[in-house]
């Protein structure tokens, strides 16, 4: 169930939309990226902003429901062509993610 505070609806998980990033190129899809992001997700969802460096770039979303997330931000993913991204979410100020993209990997998942 949502939970409220202060008039707020709080949203339990935290989904990270992870991506590999070496370059100012890649950085610059971040930002494009999540922009769309906030116009597919939002208010639903909520884009809750992104970090860059240690070889990775992420895009973290915090929502009541992340497979239905990840599920509508996937096609724009898709549509960036970006290969080789990760998806997974915790609970909000847990530390565990479960994946959910690639569907069935058993790598571990971080956010460095």
């Amino acid at each position: 169930a949502l939970g409220m505070q202060g008039g707020e609806v709080r949203m339990r998980y935290h989904l990270v939309l992870q991506f590999p990033a070496s370059s100012i190129v890649d950085f610059n899809i971040l930002i494009e990226l999540e922009d769309s992001l906030h116009k597919i997700l939002e208010p639903e969802h909520q884009v809750d902003g992104h970090d860059f460096g240690s070889g990775q770039m992420n895009i973290f979303v915090i929502t009541e429901h992340p497979r239905a997330a990840f599920t509508l931000a996937k096609d724009t993913l898709g549509s960036a062509d970006l290969q080789n991204f990760k998806a997974a979410y915790r609970e909000a100020g847990g530390d565990d993610y479960e994946i959910i993209w690639p569907a069935g990997s058993s790598e571990p998942f971080e956010v460095l």
